[in-house]
């Protein structure tokens, strides 16, 4: 059966989603502060290429022109980030007129336009100067993610209706303090385990903030990178194993914004190493959000295998099966079990797939950009959601990853999401076979 967006509620929400510091550029204008990205490309080894956000997109100089591209999509949403530093370059006290206006300009475009603004504070470009003081580490920086929170609400916040604390507080942890591979490029599981504490911290104090400076009928919530989690059998000792992981990937980041605090298996499997906590934390940490943002990308199959890290497991490398650039899984069955599983635990009041794209090598596509590959991976996630609906689950949008080809963080300009091809040299947009496809998708035949 073709699918098709009478298929889905007249209310559903269909967006593109993108970030500061992979679009934007102009990385040293207008009074921009450094971000802690902006150090780390600097770093020799740090990023595939040398590569940098510096020009990136050039979205900051062509924005009204990719607001266009979103309308002739058909998009009537646009999930973005604001840059930190780009509005406080010290992080706190004076803003930057400049920077601030820029965020102006951009909702005036979508409003005007009649696209929906969906505005993520922080997508991993904390500023510089903060991380002079300790980053995410040092508590402090909770404090002034709040303050910083109430300078956007103050001045955008009468035409704004949706906002976004953090995007994927995982990677901010795990990936910037645990792994290094990401900024500010720490490698201290500790120090990973007190920055996911102090983000969440920062996102209850902004919560309310948030609907205190913003127009009355404001939705606030967060949005988190999930993984459904499989056993790689039916063996007890696998299934104790997904539980674990499920542990590390996923409770760990549910439980204490559902006002369950952290998982108590995982925390003792980190012994010494868990985060300081304060008394009044995991009550603020719990404030209410109006949704619950999912970022869906694959699925992860583990086994039991002792020894391996904190939680005795390793994850397989499932065979025979269709996979990404990155090598990641394509699994649209994933999205169902995970929204399912979500909501049932959880009961979210709404949920946003806030992201789901994929990577393939366009560096072998012909004059027409026919990415087969990333087109059938949209629609098989699109008939998944379906089945959510289905279900009786308030799933209540779909934001693609991404707009554009942009700056892929550690990768570089390697890996490609957009359904908009960009040549970095010319900062030329070609409209790739799966945005056709999803502009034909969304174009509802008239009666």
């Amino acid at each position: 059966m073709p699918l098709t967006r009478d298929q889905f509620p007249p209310q559903f929400r269909w967006g593109s989603a993108t970030s500061s510091y992979q679009i934007e550029g102009a990385a040293h204008e207008d009074g921009k502060g450094l971000s802690i990205w902006d150090t780390f490309t600097r770093q020799p080894g740090t990023v595939k290429n040398a590569d940098h956000g510096d020009v990136a997109c050039d979205h900051y100089h062509r924005w009204e022109s990719d607001l266009d591209l979103m309308q002739d999509l058909g998009l009537d949403s646009y999930r973005f980030s604001v840059s930190w530093p780009r509005v406080l370059p010290w992080g706190t006290g004076k803003v930057n007129a400049k920077g601030l206006a820029f965020y102006d300009r951009l909702v005036d475009g979508l409003l005007a336009r009649d696209m929906t603004p969906f505005v993520t504070l922080y997508h991993w470009d904390l500023p510089q100067a903060l991380q002079d003081r300790g980053g995410w580490v040092n508590r402090d920086t909770a404090f002034r993610f709040a303050e910083y929170a109430e300078v956007l609400a103050r001045q955008l916040g009468d035409r704004v209706g949706h906002w976004i604390t953090h995007n994927e507080p995982f990677c901010t942890a795990i990936m910037g303090h645990q792994e290094g591979v990401h900024a500010p490029g720490i490698r201290d599981t500790h120090a990973a385990l007190q920055t996911l504490h102090h983000v969440y911290l920062s996102h209850g104090l902004a919560v309310p903030v948030l609907r205190e400076q913003s127009r009355t009928d404001t939705q606030v919530g967060i949005t988190l990178s999930l993984h459904p989690v499989y056993p790689a059998s039916d063996a007890p000792e696998d299934l104790q194993a997904a539980h674990r992981h499920d542990g590390f990937r996923n409770r760990w980041y549910l439980d204490p914004l559902f006002g369950q605090g952290y998982p108590q298996d995982t925390w003792e499997s980190y012994g010494p190493l868990v985060p300081h906590v304060q008394p009044e934390d995991l009550g603020i940490i719990a404030a209410p959000l109006d949704f619950l943002g999912v970022n869906y990308y694959f699925r992860e199959t583990v086994k039991h295998a002792p020894g391996q890290g904190h939680f005795d497991l390793e994850e397989v490398h499932v065979q025979g099966v269709k996979r990404t650039h990155f090598d990641w899984e394509v699994y649209p069955e994933g999205l169902t079990d995970l929204l399912t599983r979500v909501y049932e635990d959880y009961q979210p009041a709404r949920l946003l797939i806030t992201e789901n794209g994929s990577t393939f090598d366009d560096s072998a596509l012909d004059e027409k950009l026919m990415d087969h590959d990333r087109q059938q991976f949209f629609e098989a996630h699109l008939r998944e959601c379906l089945k959510v609906l289905e279900r009786g689950i308030p799933l209540e949008g779909y934001f693609a990853w991404s707009l554009l080809d942009n700056f892929e963080w550690a990768e570089g300009y390697d890996k490609r999401f957009g359904m908009v091809h960009v040549d970095f040299e010319t900062q030329e947009r070609r409209l790739k076979y799966s945005g056709r496809w999803f502009r034909d998708f969304l174009r509802v035949p008239v009666p």
